[in-house]
């Protein structure tokens, strides 16, 4: 005895296919835009850290001012396309009896969002480095 299998239609498979993409694209492209969301962030948080410490590195050796520094800040803050950020230099005046030196770098995220930044678009990121002065007596 001969046994039979009934195979369906390539034709009907079609809609399956369809209705299975319609059901996963969205959580797909979802992943991969919050992946770059994430990734981004990461980006935005390190670069700050980075950026406060050059500036107070720089504005540490004799001779610099806070000026300098500021500059320096926003030289690597711009390398990475931050946007509206503001650079603090305490004290704002570095004089020969200058101790310490606090750099804080404040970045908006609303400003700073590859895509919607839902979960971080109220917060505004704070970076401090403070060190102290190479100034000689």
């Amino acid at each position: 005895m001969r046994k039979t299998t009934i195979q369906a239609p390539a034709k009907s498979r079609r809609g399956v296919a369809t209705v299975e993409f319609a059901i996963c694209a969205p959580i797909f492209f979802l992943a991969v835009f919050a992946s770059f969301e994430f990734a981004w962030l990461q980006v935005v948080r390190h670069t700050p850290d980075n950026a406060a410490y050059e500036a107070a590195r720089h504005v540490v050796v004799p001779g610099a001012s806070s000026a300098e520094a500021v500059v320096r800040a926003e030289e690597l803050m711009n390398a990475v396309g931050a946007n509206g950020f503001t650079v603090d230099i305490n004290p704002s005046v570095i004089t020969k009896d200058t101790t310490e030196v606090t750099v804080s770098i404040d970045i908006p995220m609303s400003q700073n969002s590859l895509t919607i930044g839902r979960f971080s678009s109220s917060n505004t990121m704070t970076r401090t480095a403070t060190m102290r002065t190479e100034r000689g007596d």
